[in-house]
């Protein structure tokens, strides 16, 4: 059954079925910085049209500072768990309790998470629908805690019905929509970017972005890195003649990157407008995924050194819009390219904004998905 009876125009410029007079409570748990770009627009959006709201968070540096930045309230419940197995079990587990009773007294009609593990278990627990988001089957742990229990699963069209199956959830309830998640926030960033990239800098030094990895993930937890040895490498060969600078995930991380390499690049200690930052520099390397996605979407020159491979990376390096470094050796002489070849990074501005431009906004897809009803007591 469908509750919209009309149309009305978003902030956002596209049209969306008007919901009627019946008010929705709606929980989104909202994690990650990444997570807080992707819901901010539908949740203001949701609120906007009367319906109750309530987002929820964990004590995580990153997503707690950026949602101030972007005007979001969270409501804090329990702590990241670090980067350990027993600190994370006991962490969730902790925060499933405190979440139970909080997401009882508020009772909504749906859940919305980002392959929250807490977030599934909780709303599966009490009965509640459950709109789950995902763009990483490669995190694997995640996956498995989260997929079977979701109602319904949304994802870009780059990853293969397949990779969720046999995670856990029947075809029939996923939803692929023709985005990577980033164009949920940087289709509204198109019309300026081309105005203030610096790619037409007059300045004489460069400026190199490096993203690090998430290394308290689980899915890198228990891998060998390889990501010192490539930075190490970007500094000692760059450092002289360009800006470079690091962007840290975590407080150890910004403390081991100071010892490393506070002598030679600006490393960057506090939460800041990831967007904002990209439109000021001339190359980009991630670590990571959001970020580099990002980048690269914005026309940014960028080299992924991430140290897994995934379907989003996937569809960037085949569409030309990201190069992978995955030794020391060859990372040098890919940067200088893209640092010194303004006939390439002109064309990386126009191919970027091609591909962003055929993406829909997933921010539609949240909106549609959050506010329908469907077959929800069914996994």
């Amino acid at each position: 059954m469908n509750l919209f009876t009309g149309l009305f125009p978003s902030s956002k410029g596209f049209s969306l079925a008007q919901v009627n007079l019946q008010r929705l409570r709606i929980w989104f748990d909202i994690l990650t910085p990444k997570q807080v770009m992707f819901f901010k627009d539908a949740v203001k959006v949701l609120r906007d049209k009367g319906h109750e709201v309530l987002c929820t968070s964990r004590d995580y540096r990153e997503a707690v500072e950026l949602a101030k930045m972007k005007g979001l309230d969270l409501k804090l419940v329990g702590r990241h768990g670090g980067s350990e197995r027993y600190s994370k079990l006991v962490a969730s587990a902790e925060r499933i309790e405190a979440l139970a009773g909080t997401i009882n007294e508020f009772a909504p009609d749906t859940a919305v998470t980002f392959s929250s593990p807490e977030g599934a278990r909780v709303a599966f627990g009490l009965g509640i629908r459950h709109i789950g988001f995902n763009d990483s089957p490669h995190a694997e742990a995640v996956a498995r805690l989260t997929i079977p229990l979701m109602n319904k699963l949304l994802c870009p069209w780059v990853i293969p019905y397949a990779s969720w199956v046999n995670l856990g959830i029947s075809k029939k309830n996923i939803i692929r929509y023709h985005a990577l998640d980033p164009a949920a926030w940087l289709k509204d960033s198109e019309a300026d970017f081309s105005a203030t990239a610096k790619g037409e800098s007059s300045e004489k030094k460069r400026t190199i972005l490096i993203r690090l990895e998430e290394t308290k993930a689980s899915y890198i937890a228990d891998k060998k890195l390889g990501s010192t040895d490539l930075v190490g490498t970007v500094i000692n060969e760059f450092a002289r003649h360009t800006n470079v600078s690091i962007l840290c995930r975590y407080n150890d991380q910004i403390e081991d990157a100071k010892q490393r390499y506070g002598g030679k690049a600006k490393i960057i200690e506090n939460v800041i407008d990831g967007i904002a930052l990209l439109k000021s520099i001339d190359l980009f390397i991630g670590a990571g995924g959001t970020m580099t996605a990002e980048a690269a979407l914005l026309g940014i020159p960028t080299i992924s050194i991430a140290p897994v491979r995934y379907y989003v990376e996937e569809y960037l390096v085949q569409s030309g819009l990201v190069a992978r470094a995955r030794k020391a050796s060859v990372l040098p002489k890919l940067a200088n390219k893209m640092l010194s070849d303004d006939k390439f990074r002109k064309m990386q501005k126009k191919r970027a904004a091609r591909v962003l431009a055929s993406m829909e906004d997933p921010t539609k897809k949240i909106l549609e998905a959050t506010t329908q009803k469907d077959d929800h007591h069914k996994l």
